[in-house]
């Protein structure tokens, strides 16, 4: 007979489908912004891929960047925590070139 435990189950993660449709849901000319949306995007559960967008430089110089596609029933969700993201970083701005009060 099997003893029950106190400690909590892990939660299993499903594989995604390898035919699973894909969307945008963020773009940015920043590899690492994306790289740091992505991060945000799997903290959350939600699996993603960043994707380059880069043009050959000596034919589009300045073209390019970086995409964030997800499954398209977790796009909604991914949508959702990349505005508070965004309204949590306006919020965090410091102005830094001013001299701290008292000096």
């Amino acid at each position: 007979m099997a003893e029950k435990s106190d400690q909590p189950v892990p939660q299993t993660r499903q594989a995604p489908s390898p035919r699973a449709k894909l969307v945008r849901v963020f773009d940015s000319e920043r590899e690492s912004e994306a790289l740091i949306v992505s991060g945000l995007l799997e903290s959350a559960g939600i699996d993603s891929d960043v994707t380059s967008t880069d043009a050959a430089q000596n034919i589009y110089p300045g073209v390019g960047g970086s995409v964030i596609l997800v499954r398209e029933d977790q796009a909604d969700e991914a949508r959702r925590i990349i505005e508070e993201y965004r309204q949590s970083d306006e919020t965090a701005d410091v102005d830094v070139s001013e001299e701290p009060p008292g000096q």
